[in-house]
């Protein structure tokens, strides 16, 4: 505008919306007005080759310079040339064609003169794309693919001095033959970005430097962000901006470049309108391209992946780079640039956010990540885990730990006296009678039914007379008892020791799910070679329904006797056991990762561990204790069905499945009773801090009062999931928890109970690892908010009479100190073996039966089956020694073997979860070496294929893994059994049977 002012030129402006009703508007216009000079852009130029069939008496003769605005963009060469071919007929000359180079901040930067204005010949290079990738000049043919032919945009605007500088790191000049930044001094500039100092220094005082490091001029240059070169006849060539670089493993590639390849594969049937962006996101230190295009609505899902595939192959042929990840969107959904192009900063915003909502998404980690750490190479041949010198194992303290000595304390007369807790009831029967041993609580919070110690020996008593009347059992023989959580299963197992029976808790079917559960019941009943089942009324009604007999063959139920029809005698005399080494229950639970495990509990083995549970938490006749968990296995079995009748305490029982009708259940009988000591599972942690997160003041205004509790302990099988135990803490804290209240347990198979934080003694201790070490089996210390770093949480303190020790997973040799390992353990109360159908307890026997290869190799020893380490700490136990504190790391056999390393899908799946909003839940296992990731989408459908990109991303990032394939499903698809663990074989099954019914499956390629 300001030139039509100062040269008195007649300017015709003609606006963008007008271009867009009327594509040949300014062709009529240089028409009708014989304008001398006109400014367009490329997009002009093709937009008017597309409606030019209409317009036939135009001319186009008297144009003496048409200059093309964006000259600058290689690919404008095109449309001139296009243009050229079709209006040259209409009197357009080839010499008036002037593209010009120009920039926000310094302006006009170049522009073609014709040859009768004093102008040189126009000049064309055609470039080697790799040559251009690596910012070099090389010469190439035009018959092939990857070459960029480029049109030059004339010379420096007159009074300039440009100069060509290195794009990163100081100005220093390139070479002739060297791609890089055009940096222009000149009068006719811009001179600052206004309120930007910082910037502007950067960008317009830039002082370009010789080989040398001496200035080029005192005058500062203009950084005018386009990429290119000085040919001959000083002619300027533009060959990209540096804006749109894209740098992968050190090469620079054009996102313009790679839009044009992706438009030359059959763009009109599957992109609509050419709408295509392309940048790059950084994922694993390097920078990766992502390709959104917007598909045509008439296209199907099967072209869409054909095209998508040709887009993969043509980039990767032309550029020699891979496409990272390729999306498309529904058309019209991207977002707009004011112009009406699409505006690439925030379309790459809402795909790093997850908001983009693509229809497809292809992702190719595989092909492009080429960066990845090289796979730990293990050596063959380890020798000895470490030189032993006394208790110090290579400078370090052995990582051997223990509990209280048992046979120093005051209790030992009674220990001795109750090696059968059968003999427990019986005295406690004759001595309190009615001392209330049992409270049942239902979904309101009453007591559903209760039972004094003389009432749960009766009961017993009439169970066993039933067995050995009704159904003809033998001393030894097996019961399956299958219960809902409640007295009568205790009162059933007690009646199982009185008649010499071996009792075996069984979890009921649920009726609403009889083809999943059915067969786990009928499973253990079998490999348990169980002889008869007690169970209630209703439940034997199921078992016998033509429901049942869908799922399982009901015909080869053993004896099925209901407890409610039972005769009312009293048994002559209660069996006693010749040893208390026989057995007295068998414990089985199928484990995480899918096996059906069952251990032999011994009599002496019960009573131990009653014991240890009794003296840890300091259980007595006067004390309550909370009990929200399942009562068929475990830590969970002991403390309903055997700890009340050893430690005489009043237990107070809270059926878990009840917490789904009332989720305030647990914490308003803790408060109503005033109990001290609780125990609950990971599950009903969750239900109370999800179910009433937003209900504390209400629960405050009924009442709850927390402030009781000194041990809220969390009894479980895996590694501490501290998050869960702070996010409840915090909640509660209104309520009057403690802080310093919740714990954790520690058992698994081989023993129920290592670890249980008790009443006494240090609080529980946090320490952060290296979790990059945890991979190659090492322990490695670090600093709060450390890159990496994972906290691990203490397991609670050692019990009474346990002795623990980490042993090297392959040598079986003593680990020192803050070393990680297998956690061994020594105790009473470890289980006997385990218990199969065919009884080869050989094939396990060195788990409970292990021995050091060297050092003391005499202690026999339990194998946990669990990594771990122990750790000396500052503070001191109740003896007044250091304690020592015991750190669970995962399971060994839900580690994942991956490029060498050991991965614990805990971690994987934290970092999964927290890379969206809308990820409710995760769980990842491995199939034929490609890591799955399944994951639970809490929101709407169109959101799905979102997370396929962050998840990839951020398994990448952190673990340096690749995923393999992404499941998309809904919520409640991962099965978690009642302890609240993920049974991750079980949904691997039903993925590899295509039982999952996934919202969206992603192969990454």
């Amino acid at each position: 505008m300001s030139q039509s002012v100062m040269n008195r030129m007649h300017v015709v402006s003609i606006p963008y919306a007008l271009m867009k009703v009327n594509p040949l508007s300014w062709i009529q216009k240089v028409n009708a007005y014989k304008a001398r000079v006109a400014l367009v852009k490329s997009r002009d130029m093709h937009w008017s080759l597309l409606a030019q069939r209409d317009q036939r008496d135009v001319s186009l003769a008297s144009l003496r310079m048409l200059i093309v605005a964006d000259g600058a963009n290689p690919w404008s060469i095109s449309s001139c040339d296009a243009f050229l071919n079709v209006f040259q007929s209409r009197g357009l000359r080839p010499e008036v064609i002037c593209p010009c180079a120009s920039s926000a901040e310094a302006l006009t930067v170049s522009m073609r003169r014709p040859p009768d204005l004093g102008g040189v010949p126009p000049g064309k290079v055609v470039l080697s794309m790799n040559g251009i990738s690596y910012g070099v000049i090389r010469a190439d043919t035009e018959e092939k693919l990857s070459v960029l032919t480029v049109q030059d945009v004339g010379q420096v605007m007159p009074g300039a001095i440009m100069c060509v500088v290195k794009v990163e790191g100081a100005p220093y000049l390139c070479k002739t033959d060297e791609v890089g930044e055009l940096c222009v001094s000149s009068n006719s500039t811009g001179t600052a970005y206004f309120g930007l100092h910082g910037i502007t220094k950067n960008i317009f005082e830039t002082m370009p430097l010789t080989a040398n490091g001496d200035p080029v001029s005192s005058q500062p240059f203009i950084r005018t962000g386009l990429l290119g070169f000085i040919g001959p006849e000083r002619l300027v060539f533009v060959v990209g901006k540096v804006d749109g670089q894209m740098v992968i493993s050190g090469r620079r590639h054009s996102c313009d470049d790679v839009v044009a390849t992706a438009l030359a594969v059959e763009p009109m049937k599957f992109v609509y309108r050419g709408r295509i962006a392309v940048f790059s996101v950084n994922v694993l230190h390097d920078e990766r391209i992502v390709l959104v295009a917007e598909q045509r609505p008439d296209s199907s899902e099967e072209d869409s992946f054909q095209w998508m595939s040709r887009v993969l192959q043509a980039i990767d042929s032309i550029h020699q780079v891979g496409v990272y990840c390729l999306a498309l969107v529904p058309a019209n959904t991207l977002p707009k640039a004011p112009l009406g192009g699409i505006h690439i900063s925030e379309t790459k915003q809402h795909f790093l956010e997850g908001s983009l909502h693509p229809c497809n998404v292809l992702m190719c980690p595989h092909t492009c990540v080429t960066n990845l750490p090289k796979p730990r190479q293990k050596q063959p041949d380890v020798g000895p885990a470490s030189m032993i010198v006394g208790n110090l194992v290579a400078g370090k303290r052995i990582a051997q730990a223990c509990g209280r000595d048992v046979s120093q304390l005051e209790d030992n007369d009674q220990a001795k006296k109750f090696l059968y807790l059968a003999d427990v009831l019986q005295w406690r029967a004759q001595t309190t009678p009615d001392h209330l041993l049992l409270l049942l609580l239902n979904s309101k919070g009453t007591v559903a039914s209760s039972a004094s110690c003389l009432q749960l020996h009766k009961r017993a008593e009439r169970v066993a007379a039933g067995l050995l009347e009704k159904a003809r059992l033998n001393v030894g023989d097996h019961v399956a008892l299958v219960f809902p959580p409640g007295i009568d299963l205790i009162a059933t197992f007690f009646g199982c020791l009185y008649a010499g029976c071996i009792p075996i808790t069984v979890r009921p079917p649920h009726p609403q799910n009889l083809a999943t559960t059915l067969p786990t019941v009928k499973m253990i009943v079998e490999v348990s070679k169980s002889a008869c089942i007690l169970t209630t009324q209703a439940i034997m009604r199921l078992l016998k329904s033509k429901e049942a007999a869908a799922a399982v063959d009901i015909k080869t139920w053993p004896t099925i006797l209901d407890t409610e029809d039972m005769p009312k005698k009293k048994m002559a005399r209660v069996f006693r056991p010749t040893s208390p080494d026989t057995l007295a229950y068998l414990d089985f639970s199928v484990s995480t990762t899918g096996i059906l495990a069952g251990v032999k509990m011994s009599h002496s083995a019960c009573s131990a561990l009653c014991r240890s549970i009794k003296l840890q938490c300091e259980l007595y006749p006067s004390r309550q204790i909370a009990i929200c968990l399942d009562p068929y296995c475990g830590l969970g079995f002991a403390l309903w069905c055997l700890c009340s009748v050893y430690s005489g305490h009043q237990s107070i029982l809270v059926p878990p499945l009840e917490l789904e009708t009332n989720a305030s259940l647990w914490l308003s009988a803790v408060s109503q009773y005033k109990v001290r000591v609780t125990f609950c599972s990971y599950s009903v942690m969750e239900m109370c801090t999800r179910g009433l997160g937003t209900q504390t003041g209400t629960l405050k205004s009924r009442g709850v009062n927390l402030s009781c509790v000194r041990t809220c302990m969390v009894v479980a099988e895996e590694r501490p999931r501290i998050s869960l135990a702070q996010s409840f803490s915090k909640l509660f804290k209104d309520l009057g928890l403690s802080t310093r209240a919740v714990s954790t347990t520690f058992g698994c198979r081989v023993n129920v109970a290592i670890c249980l934080q008790g009443t006494a003694g240090p609080d529980p201790t946090t320490v952060y690892v290296d979790m990059r070490a945890l991979r190659h089996d090492r322990v490695r210390l670090v600093e709060r908010g450390s890159p990496h770093s994972l906290p691990l949480m203490e397991s609670g303190k050692i019990l009474p009479g346990v002795k623990v020790i980490i042993a090297h997973t392959e040598t079986k040799g003593p680990l020192g100190d803050s070393h990680l390992g297998e956690v061994w353990v020594s105790s009473p109360h470890n289980a006997n073996g385990y218990y199969t159908v065919y009884g080869e307890e050989a094939l396990h026997a060195d788990h409970f039966n292990a021995r050091l290869s060297f050092g003391d190799t005499q202690t026999v020893w339990s194998r946990t089956g669990y990594l771990g380490f122990l750790r000396r700490t500052e503070l001191t136990d109740a003896s007044g020694e250091r304690h020592d504190a015991l750190y669970v790391v995962g399971s060994l056999d839900e580690t994942l073997e991956l490029r060498g390393m050991r991965y614990h899908p805990i971690d994987i799946e934290t970092s999964v979860i927290r890379s969206h909003k809308n990820i409710a839940e995760c769980a990842v296992f491995t199939w034929t070496n490609l890591l799955v990731v399944v994951l639970e989408l809490d929101g709407p459908e169109q959101e799905a294929l979102d997370l396929v990109a962050l998840v990839t991303n951020v398994v990448l990032e952190e673990h340096y893994l690749i995923v393999g394939v992404v499941v998309i499903v809904d919520p409640g698809v991962i099965p978690i059994n009642s302890r609240g663990e993920k049974q991750r074989m079980h949904l691997r099954d039903g993925f590899l049977a295509d039982q999952l019914d996934p919202i969206y499956v992603a192969y990454n390629m």
